[in-house]
C-alpha cells in the first residue's frame, strides 16, 4: 500500500508542475510563435512598400500641418512657489506691520502700572499670558485702529476708530482703569 500511495503522489505533484508550467508559458499576453515551417517550403515573405516623399512637398507645409503648442498658465497653480504658504505678518492700514499690541481688543488687555515720569507717565499693561507691554503717549494699540491719547494717574485714554453696521467710521473713547471703580469701595 505505502508504494501505491507515494507512486499516486509522484504522479499528481507531476501533474501539478505541468499545469503550473502550462499556466506560466499561457500567461505572457505576447502573441503566439508561429510554427516552424516544413525543411522542404522556405516561409513565405512579406514585402513592404516604400513610401518614398512626393517631390512637390515641402518640410515647411508639414510643420504647418502640426499644432503648435502653447501654454496658458490660467487656473493653474506656480510650479516654482511653494506648496506651504507662510502667513504673512498682518499689514495695518498704513502699510506699516502690526505691533504685539494691535493685535488684541483693548479689552483683552489689563492696566497693571502707572509709571509717573518728567516726560510723560508711561503705563504697564498685561495681556492674557501674563506677558506686559509698555504704553507712551502716541502708542498704537488695539485691532480697530487705537491710539493711545492720554495717560492719567488712575487710567488709560484710548482713542479707537471702528465701523458701524452702516459702514460709517465712528470715533470712540476707551478707558483702561488702573483699579475699577468697582473694586475701589470694596477695598478695607
Amino acid at each position: 500500500m505505502p508504494h501505491k500511495r507515494r507512486k499516486r503522489c509522484e504522479v499528481v505533484g507531476g501533474l501539478i508542475l505541468i499545469g503550473f508550467l502550462l499556466m506560466l508559458t499561457g500567461c505572457g499576453g505576447e502573441t503566439p510563435i508561429a510554427p516552424a515551417p516544413a525543411k522542404g517550403k522556405a516561409a513565405p515573405v512579406e514585402k513592404k512598400a516604400v513610401v518614398a516623399p512626393k517631390p512637390a512637398e515641402k518640410p515647411e507645409t508639414a510643420k504647418k500641418e502640426e499644432r503648435e503648442y502653447t501654454y496658458n498658465p490660467a487656473g493653474k497653480p506656480d510650479p516654482f512657489k511653494p506648496f506651504i504658504q507662510l502667513t504673512p505678518t498682518k499689514v495695518g492700514a498704513k502699510g506699516v506691520p502690526l505691533t504685539p499690541l494691535q493685535r488684541y481688543e483693548t479689552s483683552q488687555l489689563k492696566l497693571v502700572a502707572i509709571i509717573a515720569a518728567r516726560e510723560g507717565n508711561v503705563a504697564l499693561v498685561e495681556d492674557s499670558a501674563g506677558k506686559g507691554y509698555f504704553l507712551k503717549k502716541g502708542t498704537a494699540i488695539g485691532k480697530n485702529d487705537g491710539k493711545v491719547t492720554q495717560i492719567l494717574k488712575d487710567r488709560v485714554v484710548i482713542e479707537e476708530f471702528a465701523q458701524d453696521l452702516s459702514g460709517q467710521t465712528k470715533q470712540s473713547e476707551v478707558l483702561l482703569y488702573l483699579h475699577r471703580p468697582e473694586e475701589e469701595g470694596t477695598e478695607p
